[in-house]
């Protein structure tokens, strides 16, 4: 096998290449183990770095979540931490940088909490109209944030002090709040409609404990607290607040409504016009970015209204490859981004010889 050295430092995350010459029948297979090696040694050194943008991403490839900042309080099914990169990348190409970030259909607020603490937007509106997940926002952005931290803390988690928290009526928003930050972490998939129930092998036989993380749930709290002078929290309808922002030329909408499949079983309030919701965000005078899941009917209803559609790779809750799909007006920045940068397979190729 020969081997000469070149340098490629740019490509490779892991620093210098070396040019091996194997058998075509086997090329495929070590340029996959190359790159879970390179990727492995590049989170190993900086977790951020390897999805910082959507430049940094393959679209057919999932993310991997442990390597994007976890800000939200919640475990949400069709949570949208993995989509952090290509927000990044949306928000960082619009120029001036929006005045608003609206998120209307808010839930655990990934994009929104990005946007904000990472000051992609001068300020972000969070909406929220379910009462339990509205009573977290509130509490956390109304001054109540270290009651709530330090009761998540001093909590002992038992299943007889869940059961006994989870059947009383709460009495105040604080008290509804520290509930469904409970519910949300010991009902298995962290799904909060009605007949959910507990975890109950959970990950590595640790049960009910197994998504319960009290200091590191306390510290999140305590981070979006500590910037709460750059959001906002409306509880109330989603489709109401895109009405009233929708003449404000330096908002941007990022919309994560209620799926068209699963919604019914993960969410309390599931129900949606879609078509009225195409509509109405086709006549805002703000940018708008959409996540749905990947069907006939949301794609024809993009090419109706005059959307933009890309598919992109995530795993679900279950750790199942899906394909959700991501609709704008104008999805340039995200074409651009892919074109900028060599991806890693290809690199990856340049940089192997191979026999004829």
């Amino acid at each position: 096998m020969g081997r000469s050295s070149t340098t490629f430092s740019g490509r490779w995350r892991s620093g210098k290449t070396t040019v091996l010459r194997v058998p075509q029948t086997l090329a495929s297979r070590v340029l996959e183990y190359a790159r879970a090696l390179d990727g492995e040694a590049s989170l190993a050194k900086d977790p951020e770095a390897v999805y910082r943008t959507a430049a940094n991403v393959q679209l057919d490839q999932p993310i991997n979540v442990a390597a994007v900042p976890h800000r939200s309080p919640f475990r949400y099914p069709g949570g949208k931490t993995w989509l952090v990169p290509y927000i990044r990348s949306w928000l960082n190409t619009l120029h001036p940088r929006p005045q608003l970030l609206i998120e209307p259909f808010a839930g655990g607020g990934i994009v929104g909490l990005t946007a904000g603490i990472e000051r992609l937007a001068d300020h972000v509106i969070l909406v929220e109209k379910d009462i339990d997940v509205a009573a977290v926002w509130k509490v956390i952005f109304s001054g109540q944030a270290e009651w709530l931290a330090q009761t998540i803390e001093n909590f002992s988690l038992t299943k007889t002090n869940v059961l006994a928290t989870l059947s009383r009526t709460p009495k105040n928003p604080r008290e509804r709040a520290f509930a469904t930050i409970l519910r949300n972490r010991v009902q298995r998939g962290g799904i909060m409609a009605a007949g959910a129930g507990l975890v109950k092998n959970g990950e590595n036989g640790r049960g009910l404990a197994s998504r319960w993380y009290p200091q590191t749930l306390a510290e999140r709290i305590r981070t979006i607290a500590s910037m709460r002078e750059h959001f906002s929290f409306i509880e109330g309808d989603g489709i109401q607040a895109i009405q009233s922002y929708a003449r404000e030329r330096g908002a941007a909408f990022f919309v994560d409504p209620p799926y068209t499949v699963a919604a019914r079983r993960l969410y309390s309030h599931w129900q949606i016009d879609q078509r009225g919701l195409f509509n109405l965000l086709k006549r805002v005078d703000g940018n708008v970015l959409l996540t749905y899941d990947s069907t006939v009917e949301i794609s024809d209803l993009a090419n109706e209204f005059g959307f933009e559609t890309q598919a992109v790779a995530m795993k679900n809750t279950h750790h199942a490859k899906m394909t959700e799909l991501l609709v704008g007006k104008d999805l340039t920045w995200l074409h651009h981004a892919q074109s900028s940068s060599l991806s890693l397979a290809q690199t990856a190729q340049a940089t192997l010889e191979f026999p004829l």
